[in-house]
């Protein structure tokens, strides 16, 4: 079976795979584009996800190879950083983060993952406006009666396009918001 679902906060994310865990489907491979792959099972599982920064080589086969000793199979994850996905079938020792500082460092770094993606969507958004400052095509706004509807209809889904990075940097800086206010708490 495959999903195709796009997250911005990586604990409903896990929230959500686990459900699917809940319901008999454990994942199987999980796409870069939101395309999840999941396959019926009996056996009940737990996931967890992680976001680390980047890791050489061999802090990376540490890193896989110290959760792995607890059971943990690794799914998906980037060898430049990001969200690591992890599965194990449920039993003892079903968290990956055994105590505050940990579960703090954690929620550090998806703030600093959050932080970069929302810096690079702003970046880029300015660079989109600074070759042209408005959104519609100037001459539109000249166009009377039938004409003014057609171009109008037509160019809002660019116009749309054009502001996805915007949009996308305001849900990064949200979901940087949700992890600093836990990390605060955690911090406490």
């Amino acid at each position: 079976m495959k999903i195709i679902k796009m997250f911005f906060d990586i604990e409903k994310e896990e929230k959500w795979l686990n459900e699917q865990l809940q319901k008999g489907y454990r994942c199987t491979n999980i796409n870069g584009f939101g395309i999840y792959t999941f396959e019926e099972t009996d056996n009940s599982y737990v996931i967890r996800l992680d976001c680390q920064e980047y890791m050489s080589k061999r802090k990376s086969e540490e890193y896989i190879g110290l959760h792995e000793d607890f059971g943990w199979t690794y799914l998906k994850g980037s060898w430049l950083g990001g969200i690591r996905y992890w599965q194990k079938e449920a039993g003892n020792h079903n968290e990956i983060f055994s105590d505050r500082q940990s579960k703090g460092n954690y929620y550090k770094r998806v703030m600093n993952y959050c932080l970069v993606l929302g810096m690079f969507c702003l970046i880029y958004s300015f660079m989109l406006f600074s070759d042209q400052p408005t959104l519609y095509f100037d001459g539109l706004w000249s166009m009377e009666g039938s004409l003014f509807c057609k171009a109008l209809i037509f160019e809002t889904p660019f116009v749309l396009l054009k502001l996805l990075p915007v949009f996308m940097a305001i849900i990064f800086g949200i979901s940087y918001y949700k992890a600093y206010q836990k990390h605060s708490i955690l911090k406490e």
